[in-house]
């Protein structure tokens, strides 16, 4: 099962490229990068919408009451993810930016898995991760160069 998840990752992540090139390509049709961003959750929220309405899952429990201040703030980085995609892909190209991205993400993820941070489980830092994320900064290095 643990293999399937990787694989259902890998697919995810040949989405990303695919989503923030075409967001970028949006953005010169409707004209500025904030409209396609907001064309772009529109779509999302539909599919997401239609997907809820079929699974039936509309119960939000205590989740309103008893949820931490952070938790609803998922939307809002994605939306500045979305939002800075489509303006640093015309600068960056498709490979640039999402190297950068990558890397930031495994940065960030190394913090949070050390800190435990917000409710994840602590993944210390370790010598072979430290040298994992030097490498995918140093891949970045190169796919900006080359």
């Amino acid at each position: 099962m643990w293999f399937l998840f990787i694989i259902f990752a890998f697919i995810a992540g040949l989405a990303l490229p695919a989503q923030v090139s075409i967001n970028a390509q949006l953005k010169n049709y409707v004209g500025t990068p904030l409209l396609a961003s907001t064309i772009s959750f529109l779509v999302g929220l539909l599919v997401l919408l239609i997907g809820t309405l079929i699974h039936g899952s509309w119960s939000l429990g205590k989740g309103l009451t008893t949820a931490p201040w952070w938790i609803w703030t998922g939307g809002l980085l994605g939306a500045f993810y979305v939002l800075a995609s489509i303006i640093l892909i015309p600068r960056l190209g498709a490979a640039t930016t999402i190297a950068c991205v990558l890397a930031g993400q495994v940065v960030a993820s190394i913090i949070i898995d050390h800190f435990g941070l917000l409710q994840v489980t602590v993944h210390h830092v370790t010598i072979p991760r430290m040298i994992g994320a030097l490498l995918i900064i140093v891949g970045v290095i190169l796919v900006q160069k080359f």
